[in-house]
């Protein structure tokens, strides 16, 4: 299939169903944010949450009916969706990664919000410009964090890795991208300073103290993608440096919004009506207990 760019397609007038999949799934906080930007937004809209494998996503995604509005798309579903979508925004196209599906008349399209909301939830903290940076972990969410780095001016991103070869798509995607893409062990106890580290492990991959202190050291503030975990082995790490760390909610906040403009208007760049109110009632909603 080669990807097109995606065109307004048509909804069902009864598509107001959403919901989040992914194996595990209850730890996600997606359905909070979600419930609390459509209670604002006046939509009448559901989003819930569903355990799907791989194995099983295509038979799932198959058998829903025209209620079915969208999807969010968490691990270790990000390319499976991405092979049946039947066009692609440009980040998902860079990535391989697609977390977001719009269903509508056309076939499933294909969105990546990650990207955006890495970029956007470091301009929270004021990072609107990276010129060097560092990725721990090779896995499908360190293409998102590369093509965000790169759109934040990034022109050289060292690559943590347990395994070199894992490293060498990214080497690929960078020299797309105009990024030079190094690669480097978790057993090195020396690495150059970088302005940026964005850690893309799981929340309980095992890393040695003395590796991730060596990471700390010269690793500028810490985004780590995780949030279910918490504190993470690298955030300790910082911790213990001195440095800031954040956690994944910043990011997860984000790329949901993206996400609600996509279900909303089939575009991540056009704003919604109310959108500063609805970002707060998400932001507000994250400070309460994660539902069970």
């Amino acid at each position: 299939m080669v990807p097109r760019q995606p065109g307004l397609g048509v909804l069902s007038p009864n598509a107001s169903r959403l919901e989040v999949w992914g194996d595990p799934i209850a730890h996600s906080r997606s359905p909070q944010l979600h419930a609390a930007a459509y209670r604002l937004l006046d939509l009448e809209w559901t989003y819930g949450r569903r355990r799907v494998s791989e194995t099983s996503f295509a038979g799932e995604l198959a058998a829903l009916d025209d209620g079915y509005r969208g999807l969010s798309l968490t691990m270790p579903l990000k390319g499976v969706a991405f092979a049946a979508a039947a066009s692609l925004d440009r980040r998902a196209q860079l990535t391989g990664a697609v977390n977001t599906l719009l269903l509508d008349s056309d076939g499933p399209r294909g969105f990546n919000t990650d990207v955006g909301g890495i970029v956007r939830a470091l301009a929270d903290d004021g990072v609107t410009h990276i010129p060097r940076a560092r990725i721990v972990g090779a896995g499908a969410t360190a293409t998102s964090a590369l093509v965000a780095l790169a759109e934040l001016g990034a022109q050289e991103v060292e690559v943590v890795a347990r395994r070199p070869e894992a490293v060498e798509p990214l080497a690929g995607l960078g020299s797309r991208l105009g990024v030079a893409v190094s690669t480097a062990s978790f057993a090195a106890s020396v690495h150059p300073e970088v302005a940026l580290t964005i850690a893309t492990l799981p929340g309980d991959a095992p890393i040695p103290d003395a590796s991730a202190d060596a990471l700390a050291r010269s690793g500028g503030p810490l985004l780590d993608v995780v949030y279910g975990h918490w504190p993470t082995p690298l955030s300790a790490a910082w911790e213990r440096a001195g440095s800031p760390a954040r956690s994944g909610l910043g990011m997860l906040l984000h790329q949901a919004l993206l996400q609600i403009r996509i279900f909303r208007h089939g575009d991540p760049n056009t704003p919604l009506v109310g959108e500063d109110d609805a970002l707060d009632a998400m932001r507000r909603a994250l400070e309460e207990p994660a539902a069970a």
